[in-house]
């Protein structure tokens, strides 16, 4: 049995196929991005779901794809994790792009490769290797145009009452933005990045407000300039992008990347279903 698992902060969707292709089982868990949680977090995590507690001794392999997981030490930490947990498997991490790319790009083609969900990320993959010229410090200083980064814009807008008044009522109505919640969730429990991209859905909704619009164009300006204008090719292989923010804003998206000459790409909400091609043809 091969365990295929895209992860993001938010939530982590797992597929588990035999050597044909064939899926097993499917189920979603919580995110499991190393940055944010403990050891004993994730495996309470992966306790949680039975699919993934009961067939744990049954994984061959372990492919898992993951935000949080740019780094040698967060790779290191979490491949040692889940050897503890699924003791019969060999077990790969990577970061969360290598999924990205496999599920959007062609065999050996060249592409810029975004991440658009909870957080974000971009990277150039030259048709073998993925090549980064950002290195992510995590979502309080970076994580433009990333559902957190909306969220963050939202609860400010709020509370400095720029939000105009209908909105800040039915943002009243949906969400409990009492002070005390809001710190308790950024300030004292797991997954901060999270909780603030749980926002993001209200500004999607509302995405053709004035109010809204002035945050999409600010943050796809800034992730266009901030990352993928980093690589000198940008305007000349195709640009795909991963993530429900991406998805759902594809057309703002498009708009401002015609404006700096860059061509898009495909644009999926998840990747996973594409990895079982993958691996299949790659096993």
């Amino acid at each position: 049995m091969k365990l295929l698992v895209d992860s993001g902060s938010t939530k982590a969707d797992w597929i588990a196929i035999d050597t044909n292709g064939k899926v097993l089982f499917t189920t979603q868990s919580l995110g499991l991005n190393p940055e944010v949680l403990t050891k004993e977090e994730i495996i309470a995590r992966l306790d949680d779901k039975f699919d993934i507690s009961h067939n744990k001794d049954k994984a061959a392999h372990l492919f898992f794809y993951g935000a949080g997981c740019g780094t040698d030490r967060m790779k290191n930490f979490l491949t040692d994790v889940f050897k503890d947990y699924f003791k019969n498997a060999s077990v790969n991490v990577y970061e969360d792009t290598y999924a990205a790319v496999f599920a959007t790009t062609p065999k050996n083609q060249e592409a810029i490769v975004c991440i658009l969900g909870t957080g974000s990320n971009c990277s150039y993959f030259d048709g073998h290797i993925l090549h980064q010229k950002v290195q992510s410090l995590g979502y309080i200083a970076m994580d433009d145009c990333s559902g957190n980064r909306f969220g963050r814009h939202l609860l400010r807008g709020y509370y400095f009452n720029k939000m105009p008044a209908n909105l800040a009522t039915e943002f009243e109505k949906e969400f409990d933005v009492e002070p005390d919640a809001v710190k308790e969730n950024l300030y004292k429990k797991p997954n901060p990045n999270a909780y603030l991209a749980t926002y993001a859905k209200f500004l999607i909704k509302h995405k053709n407000t004035e109010f809204c619009q002035k945050y999409i164009r600010e943050e796809l300006v800034a992730f266009v300039e901030n990352y993928i204008m980093q690589f000198e090719n940008c305007k000349e292989v195709p640009v795909h992008f991963v993530g429900s923010i991406a998805f759902y804003l594809k057309e703002e998206l498009e708009a401002v990347l015609n404006e700096y000459g860059i061509k898009i790409g495909n644009v999926l909400r998840r990747p996973i279903d594409g990895l079982i091609e993958f691996h299949v043809a790659n096993s």
